[in-house]
């Protein structure tokens, strides 16, 4: 039997694409594959946001030659196919630099790999193009489905933040019709999914069309996801500030099934670097937003990206990105240092911030960060929470899954509590989990 392997990089909507190219293999009669030693067809699906995750990918393609031209020795036929941001940013670049990639396929045909693979055995393809065809209509249905899963609704964006290579490598803003993300929704569902994330690369500017023809937002969208029997958690990511409608505030105060997490990028906590960035939202702005939502839901918790060593970021401009973490707490976080991406236009500017300083910064800004996430941990002691199982632990008879503000704990329970919703103290904060002791069943949730 063929096998496929699919390693996949960066964000959640890299982690879908990842998941579906393996629905499409898998319909063409590939199982999936362990390594990429053990690999018919090697998928490398790439992400673009900072410069050592697309040298990441040339450096795996470096041992992939090797492993090919080992395999090709011994009479097997290998494939390789880089797709994602890489791919469509840099296919001529990749093809040039690593003549063993057989397909170039970007995030919006991945639908084509069967064919684009039976190309290949006549020469390299590339297929970076935005299709006219919706690909979410031509893929097959999800297979090797867990208690959670990924579900996209929107693509691309229209912001244009001056750091940011998504618009050009996922296209502009689209959203998929509502009655199909209930369809598909409906389908987890059916297939056993407890939790369902809708993710997009601007998830609150979604906008698809409702029964009516007429754009339904994600809040709406939200509330019909919630009355899918089988579902009991609902989740969203990633959202831009200036997206944020009053409805969507309500929702968290009004659907149960929308759990108390929100990520919500900030970047910076100055007005002049926001405003170089293009972000058009102000640090204040970004409070009141805050003050808003967690008016609607007061137990919710915060998570956010940061990037520090953004060109022209000054100590003050530091300062007041330190003064935004600490006004406002936030449960968990992300932070970079600025990495200039070919074809965006901070890329081009002249006052770039040395690498020492940005070191100096991000390591700074991290321990404010790590401050605030381990004092978070460490107030979950002693508290229940309804714990989703999601899979084995790393030790014989535990379990691992996660608390509806997405903390990850670790307990001892058989393994049939997969998939199921148990009541869980926590026992300890450790660096990373909670671990905790699994309550009486009757009062699972």
């Amino acid at each position: 039997m063929k096998k496929a392997y699919v390693k996949s990089y960066g964000c959640q909507m890299n982690a879908y694409d990842a998941a579906r190219m393996a629905d499409v293999l898998g319909a063409e009669g590939y199982a999936a594959a362990d390594s990429a030693e053990d690999a018919d067809v090697i998928i490398l699906n790439t992400c673009h946001i900072r410069e050592k995750a697309a040298e990441k990918v040339y450096s795996e393609l470096g041992r992939l030659r090797v492993l090919k031209a080992e395999r090709r020795a011994e009479g097997r036929d290998t494939r390789i196919v880089v797709a994602g941001c890489v791919a469509q940013a840099e296919g001529a670049e990749i093809q040039a630099r690593q003549p063993a990639v057989d397909v170039v396929v970007g995030p919006q045909s991945y639908h084509r790999l069967p064919d684009l693979l039976a190309r290949s055995r006549s020469g390299r393809v590339v297929d970076t193009e935005f299709p006219i065809e919706d690909k979410f209509d031509h893929l097959p249905a999800r297979r090797g489905l867990g208690p959670s899963a990924f579900l996209t609704v929107q693509e691309g964006c229209d912001k244009f933040c001056a750091f940011c290579v998504v618009p050009y490598t996922r296209g502009a803003e689209v959203s998929r019709p509502a009655a199909a993300v209930l369809e598909e929704a409906a389908r987890l569902a059916a297939g056993g999914v407890r939790e369902v994330t809708l993710i997009g690369q601007n998830v609150n500017a979604y906008h698809g069309a409702g029964a009516d023809g007429a754009p339904v937002s994600l809040a709406a969208l939200i509330r019909e996801v919630a009355r899918i029997p089988g579902l009991s958690r609902i989740r969203y990511t990633t959202s831009h500030p200036n997206d944020f409608g009053d409805d969507l505030v309500r929702a968290h105060a009004e659907i149960p099934a929308l759990m108390p997490y929100l990520h919500l990028p900030v970047q910076s906590g100055s007005d002049r670097v926001l405003a170089a960035m293009n972000r058009k939202h102000t640090a204040d702005a970004y409070r009141r937003l805050v003050d808003r939502v967690r008016a609607a839901r007061p137990d919710i918790a915060l998570s956010s990206d940061f990037i520090v060593g953004f060109p022209g970021e000054t100590d003050a401009d530091f300062a007041d990105t330190l003064t935004l973490v600490r006004d406002i707490g936030f449960e968990s976080a992300f932070s970079f240092k600025y990495s200039p991406r070919p074809g965006t236009p901070a890329a081009e500017w002249g006052d770039q911030v040395p690498e020492a300083v940005m070191a100096e910064r991000l390591a700074e800004l991290q321990r404010v960060l790590d401050a605030r996430r381990h004092a978070y941990q460490k107030s979950a002691e002693g508290q229940v929470f309804d714990v989703l199982v999601e899979k084995a632990g790393r030790h014989p008879g535990q379990v691992a899954g996660k608390t509806p503000h997405l903390l990850a704990v670790q307990f001892d329970a058989p393994q049939d509590h997969i998939g199921r919703i148990v009541p869980v103290r926590i026992t300890e904060a450790g660096a990373n989990s909670l671990f905790g002791a699994l309550l009486p069943e009757a009062a699972a949730a």
